[in-house]
């Protein structure tokens, strides 16, 4: 998908919103906990009460990789049921991935070839031959973690040099060189607020992947207020807030109303700022 298409399926739906697939069996319903197909039921549900609000899903890997061959059907499934029913949305592996360059390009097939879906995260730290090759897929986007939500963020990526800049800030900059505005993206977390400016300073045209609002307590007003651009340039996630809003029968209605109340403040914004 490319960046315009992107942007046009956020105009045509007042949205920019992603919906993280998170899906822990231990949390489905209980009437769906006998059901063998169990992951899928449960994401086909969540999928079609939740495309008219949001423009993205993001499957995070973990949760189907610990089941193994049964985990990664589940995943194949979704991925597909996605592409096959609603064609507009763009589709994140939130996998994390890097490694030394070979490797790396093991994982573009398996991402970009095999589930053939639009994005994936991948982690910088063993710098740019371990991402190079996600890039060499036409219409492909690469989601480079930058400053992220969790506590842990603080022991790496907010450390600062001798000159005061902060690690975070250097590999963003770097990471910038690897690729272009049509197929770069960060991962910068909600709750990370107002650093949102300085992130803007560094990568000022890029998408951002945003993480964190919802269960962990981001706010959409100050992501949306530090950092949106001319193209909006954001996808705000939401998982826990949205997929396990209700634990009942009644899941995939709630879910839907969730994902409207995020989607209609988002409109809001995108009005006030011009962009619809």
């Amino acid at each position: 998908m490319t960046r315009q298409q992107l942007f046009d399926n956020i105009r045509r739906k007042g949205s920019f919103l992603c919906v993280g697939l998170d899906t822990d069996i231990r949390r489905l319903p209980p009437h769906l906990k006998d059901d063998k197909n169990a992951i899928f039921t449960f994401n086909k549900a969540i999928i079609d009460a939740t495309a008219p609000y949001c423009v993205a899903y993001k499957p995070n890997l973990a949760f189907y990789e610990c089941f193994g061959i049964e985990g990664w059907t589940a995943l194949e499934q979704t991925v597909k049921y996605i592409k096959d029913n609603y064609p507009d949305q763009f589709i994140i592996a939130d996998a994390k991935r890097g490694d030394i360059g070979n490797t790396s390009a093991m994982y573009a097939r398996s991402f970009f070839e095999h589930l053939d879906v639009d994005a994936i995260t991948v982690a910088p730290y063993m710098g740019e031959d371990s991402i190079t090759p996600f890039y060499g897929y036409e219409g492909k986007w690469v989601i480079v973690l930058g400053l992220t939500s969790n506590k842990g963020s603080h022991d790496f990526q907010l450390t600062t040099d001798n000159a005061g800049v902060p690690l975070y800030e250097r590999v963003m900059s770097k990471a910038s060189e690897w690729g272009n505005d049509d197929n770069t993206m960060f991962v910068v977390g909600a709750t990370q607020g107002r650093m949102f400016e300085q992130v803007r300073r560094v990568a000022p045209n890029k998408f951002l992947l945003v993480p964190g609002v919802g269960a962990q307590g981001g706010s959409l007003e100050e992501v949306a207020r530090y950092g949106i651009i001319d193209d909006c340039g954001l996808l705000v996630n939401s998982s826990r807030g949205i997929i396990y809003a209700s634990e009942g029968e009644d899941f995939a209605a709630v879910a839907a109303l969730k994902a409207r109340e995020l989607k209609e403040q988002m409109s809001a914004i995108l009005k006030n700022k011009g962009i619809i």
